[in-house]
């Protein structure tokens, strides 16, 4: 195959298909959502059977225990997929809002109106069911876009692709406004991100490595985060039964995703009474402890951790835990390790609450809660197409309104500058 002759064809194909999903009603837009989970409803068999080559092949190449409960498509997750698409098609529909409208002393009117980013490509590793979430989102805020999953995926894929074809279809939208690369060669994404003619917009969603190639070589804007160094601080005034409970869950709901928390800390005036109950509980999950002095002098299966260890996104069953003085140590570690994604505070005491999530420079700070709701189906966004540490446009979850711009709309009544 020629890579380059291939891409080529699909932008185009993407830039033409654009104008019609942009022009398209919501009504139109939802029925392709809603089509499309009927059609993933009806191709459980295939979809199950496509994703276990996918898993034997995965095994064969040794992919690691996290990469495989990524890559799976169990029944759950199919239901997810198709729940993500029911509660995408019944969130209000962005495009065409007016917003800010507001007279000038000339006498003009002017205000905002949201609009499609345009061609959204969207590179991700693992993860199947992120095919359907980039879609519906892309597709919902009028947006084409151009898919490219990983290579242990590709079966998977390309089975939840018929089944988005499918959906098109059925609502008579250009088939090519979802396309889903049938190529596992790398060139691809060379290709897919040096196409300012026919992307407008890249979100990498993947390992720091990919994302750093992507943001380095990329031609185009790019929404990303690079890694999920995630922590939860348990205050000297916090509940010790909802701390544990909300540490637990942050660290062992699920090892392998971005908002899993990979630092503990834990406040010097509590630490000798609350470590010995983390120890415990987290040696029940099987999750290795490395700790700061103050730590391992109070839990003695902790392991010395190392400046790596403050700066690691494991995505397995480790946990760093760090002993510091009180909120303000708390904040200091944070906004000098965090990655900005999802950091938690667990206390009682409402003015460290605010201050808390006043200075940590996260895209999600949260208050007696696992970090594991940092998610768009969680925040009520339907699904979402990553997660977004820049500072500019989009943060955090990025749904819909991520997926759009605002332009300016003026209205006069025959009026001339003067």
């Amino acid at each position: 195959m020629d890579i380059a002759a291939y891409m080529a064809d699909v932008g185009q194909q993407a830039r033409s298909a654009v104008t019609a999903v942009a022009r398209s009603s919501t009504a139109v837009r939802n029925r392709a959502l809603l089509a499309t989970a009927e059609a993933l409803d009806a191709a459980r068999k295939e979809l199950t059977e496509a994703n276990a080559l996918d898993l034997a092949r995965g095994r064969d190449n040794g992919l690691d225990a996290a990469m495989l409960d990524r890559l799976e498509l169990t029944g759950q997750r199919i239901d997810a997929m198709i729940e993500g698409l029911r509660q995408v098609a019944a969130l209000p529909d962005p495009i065409g809002a007016l917003t800010d409208m507001a007279y000038r002393p000339s006498g003009i009117q002017v205000g905002k109106m949201r609009v499609p980013l345009g061609v959204i490509g969207i590179i991700y590793e693992s993860r199947p069911n992120v095919t359907v979430e980039a879609a519906s989102l892309c597709l919902k805020s009028g947006n084409a876009t151009i898919l490219r999953g990983g290579s242990e995926s590709i079966e998977s894929n390309q089975a939840i692709a018929r089944c988005l074809s499918l959906g098109l279809a059925a609502a008579g939208l250009p088939e090519t406004s979802v396309q889903v690369i049938r190529t596992t060669d790398r060139a691809a994404v060379g290709e897919l991100i040096t196409m300012p003619a026919f992307v407008d917009v890249i979100v990498p969603r993947g390992g720091k490595g990919l994302i750093e190639r992507i943001s380095r070589d990329a031609r185009v804007p790019v929404i990303k985060h690079l890694d999920g160094v995630c922590h939860v601080y348990i205050d000297s005034h916090a509940d010790p039964e909802k701390a544990l409970k909300v540490a637990v869950n942050a660290k062992t709901h699920r090892y392998g995703t971005c908002n899993t928390m990979e630092t503990l800390l834990v406040d010097a005036e509590i630490a000798e009474d609350i470590l010995p109950l983390i120890a415990d509980a987290f040696a029940q999950k099987g999750v290795e402890l490395r700790g700061c002095e103050r730590t391992c002098a109070t839990v003695s299966s902790a392991t010395a951790a190392t400046e790596a260890d403050w700066e690691a996104e494991y995505l397995a069953p480790i946990l760093a835990i760090r002993v510091v003085d009180g909120l303000d140590g708390a904040i200091d570690h944070i906004n000098r390790y965090s990655s900005q994604h999802t950091d938690s505070i667990i206390t009682e005491n409402y003015s460290r609450a605010r201050r808390f999530i006043t200075e940590v420079d996260s895209s999600s700070v949260m208050v007696n809660a696992s970090t594991r709701f940092a998610d768009g189906f969680e925040y009520g966004l339907g699904a979402e197409i990553g997660i977004s540490t820049d500072k500019i446009h989009a943060r955090g979850p990025v749904g819909l309104e991520g997926l759009t711009s605002q332009k300016y709309v003026v209205f006069g009544d025959g009026h001339i500058r003067t």
